[in-house]
């Protein structure tokens, strides 16, 4: 736990001064955690990062992540990106006779989307006009504090499992307490910060960012699973891959974008 406790505060210390910083600091960052995170995945789905479907994952990946506005060219569209990359994995089903699948085809394709939307939304977060590090901040702060909660009441208080069969430690009253802190945290943004989020719009964050939060906790916990692993990789001591540490921001910060709640 020490270990963990250390290296997590340098980490966050790290990121936080790189988020400040932004820029192509920031993106650059993004960009170098998005394709650490894919090849993760690969490994994860038992294919090494040089295979032809690999390798056009990894070109999505960076399709979605790359810092087009810092490059100051226009950004390919999302469903671009992934007609695009669909179909030349589809192709390369063909072209390897069928060594290549087309279920490693479809699980290229979801990997790229997952993990370089993923990421490239925390970037686009960041490069909002009005307030980029206000909202990053919240997102970031709202999602800890989840966690933070989760972890505090559950071991404290936590009696009753959350889903046993695909995390056991986690309990009911631990994902209460995420949800109540996270909720709190962002009613204290929308107090400090008033002209900038109202009370209504915080609370519904923080109870998104908390609720998304775990399940993407709970879907990155459920893929290890399958795949019998414990963590998806081994880029801090006691903290595990980069897909363990981002689980829950990947899937926030686009859902958060899609429903508009951040005004972009």
């Amino acid at each position: 736990m020490k270990q963990r406790i250390i290296w997590g505060l340098l980490a966050g210390a790290a990121f936080v001064a790189l988020l400040l910083a932004g820029g192509w600091f920031y993106a650059a960052a993004l960009v170098l955690l998005a394709l650490l995170g894919f090849n993760e995945y690969t490994k994860m789905n038992g294919h090494s990062w040089n295979e032809p479907a690999s390798l056009l994952g990894y070109a999505g990946v960076l399709m979605f992540v790359l810092p087009w506005k810092l490059m100051g060219v226009d950004s390919p569209s999302s469903i671009t990106v992934l007609w695009v990359l669909a179909f030349l994995l589809l192709a390369v089903t063909v072209f390897t006779k069928n060594k290549i699948t087309i279920d490693g085809a479809s699980l290229m394709l979801l990997g790229a989307l997952y993990v370089g939307y993923g990421f490239s939304s925390m970037n686009a977060v960041r490069d909002l006009d009005h307030h980029g590090i206000f909202w990053s901040f919240l997102i970031i702060t709202c999602n800890v504090a989840s966690d933070a909660g989760a972890y505090f009441v559950g071991r404290a208080m936590g009696k009753h499992k959350l889903w046993p069969s695909i995390s056991p430690n986690k309990t009911i009253e631990g994902s209460v307490g995420g949800v109540v802190l996270a909720v709190i945290a962002a009613l204290i943004f929308a107090i400090c910060t008033p002209h900038v989020i109202d009370i209504g719009t915080s609370l519904l964050i923080g109870f998104i960012v908390a609720v998304a939060g775990q399940l993407g906790d709970l879907i990155q916990s459920a893929y290890k699973r399958v795949r019998n692993i414990k963590d998806s990789g081994s880029i801090l001591p006691g903290h595990g891959g980069v897909l363990d540490r981002f689980d829950s921001w990947i899937i926030v910060f686009p859902l958060l974008i899609l429903t508009d709640l951040i005004p972009t």
